[in-house]
């Protein structure tokens, strides 16, 4: 874990910005295509964890981006090329665009000044996107990344990050994965050796250093 000196200065609010991660009702809420996911993000404590990033960010400056994954209804643009795309097309739950499966899930908020990037196709929230090019616009150095799943969005953005230049830090306790092991395992293993691991109260605690407000 970085100290919190390396850790405050990691995460300056002029350099830093949060992304959700398909923190959508769909995959998240009460309605989800994927329950069990959803159901270890509730009971983990990863999506309240995820809203009180939320709501800190907002109170220091820290621009807040949510990736969203759906489709259209008719599949055009959508990929198909891997096992779980087409299970995804079986789901009773479809992330549909303009439903209430996109939507982001409580207890998360979003406010005005938040920027919603949704994609059509592929496992990257970030690869294919505009979540690259708004990020450079926004001066950012530092990805805050949240959400699920730790199983394959989540390492997805982590890798993608890195390799376009910024530095990743992943609260470990506001991302879930199923089954629950596998988060754990994930961080200690993998994403451990490319990003910043750290906690949610950590990333609270640096952002209401002294001088800073929230």
């Amino acid at each position: 874990m970085p100290s919190y000196e390396q850790l405050t200065e990691l995460l300056d609010p002029a350099t830093t910005a949060l992304l959700t991660v398909e923190c959508q009702q769909g995959v998240v809420g009460a309605e989800s295509a994927l329950p069990e996911l959803a159901t270890e993000a509730r009971k983990s404590g990863a999506l309240a964890n995820i809203a009180r990033l939320v709501s800190a960010a907002h109170r220091s400056g820290v621009q807040v981006l949510h990736a969203v994954a759906e489709r259209r209804p008719d599949g055009r643009g959508a990929s198909h090329n891997a096992r779980l795309f087409r299970a995804v097309e079986r789901l009773p739950v479809q992330q549909h665009s303009g439903t209430a499966a996109v939507r982001i899930a409580p207890p998360i908020e979003v406010a005005d000044e938040d920027l919603v990037v949704r994609r059509l196709h592929g496992l990257s929230p970030i690869a294919g996107t505009d979540v690259d090019p708004l990020l450079r616009n926004l001066g950012c150095r530092t990805l805050l990344v949240t959400g699920v799943s730790a199983n394959v969005a989540i390492p997805n953005a982590v890798f993608d990050a890195v390799n376009l230049g910024y530095t990743a830090v992943v609260p470990a306790d506001a991302i879930a994965g199923v089954p629950a092991d596998y988060t754990p395992a994930m961080v200690r293993n993998t994403l451990a050796l490319v990003a910043t691991v750290t906690t949610t109260q950590d990333v609270l605690g640096a952002w209401k250093r002294p001088g800073r407000t929230g």
